[in-house]
């Protein structure tokens, strides 16, 4: 497991773990087959939308961010598996998770930052990834020109931290050249 320090300049905490995870292929085939997956809708600009991506909530406790209620699904076995992972990556507890299911290129998420109350003031999150190989990029909310740009591999973990999340936005970015599915679950603390 090869970690890398802070990649960040300042306002915040980023680490990459590669191999994170051990045949993150079989890991992959396993979430595909075993989460029930939704496709959630938006609220934007008065309108619904449809998110483009599929999505999963699994935990202890609800969660609703976007206008989108998230009740709890139980821990599956291989769900737990994970979380010990993250946990021992990211040295901090978590209690839900919210998986994402990006079938192709036309899948992403646009910039945002998990800065919900509900995650408390400075949330830890740890980002596990499977299946293709994504962009992951972030830029600082008042300068411009600070940004970053990650490959987010198979089995690798992201560790957000410290006041990243009040200083910082981050995106998937949709993509012309053609990817398969990527499946990313980020674990969470839910503070009641």
């Amino acid at each position: 497991m090869a970690a890398a320090g802070n990649l960040l300049p300042r306002d915040g905490i980023l680490r990459l773990v590669g191999e994170a995870v051990p045949e993150p292929d079989e890991v992959m085939a396993r979430l595909l087959a075993e989460i029930e997956w939704r496709q959630d809708i938006a609220m934007i600009v008065g309108r619904p939308v449809k998110l483009p991506r599929l999505t999963a909530w699994h935990g202890d406790a609800g969660y609703r961010y976007s206008g989108i209620d998230n009740p709890p699904k139980a821990w599956t076995p291989l769900l737990l598996e994970l979380r010990s992972v993250a946990e021992r990556v990211a040295g901090s507890a978590f209690n839900s998770v919210l998986l994402n299911l990006y079938r192709d290129g036309s899948d992403g998420m646009g910039w945002h930052a998990d800065d919900e109350r509900p995650l408390g003031q400075d949330p830890v999150i740890a980002s596990l990834s499977f299946g293709a190989t994504r962009r992951f990029r972030l830029k600082h909310r008042t300068e411009p020109g600070n940004s970053l740009t990650l490959e987010l591999p198979p089995g690798s973990c992201l560790v957000m931290a410290g006041a990243l999340q009040h200083h910082w936005r981050h995106a998937l970015p949709k993509t012309r050249r053609a990817v398969g599915p990527r499946v990313n679950l980020t674990f969470r603390l839910i503070r009641r």
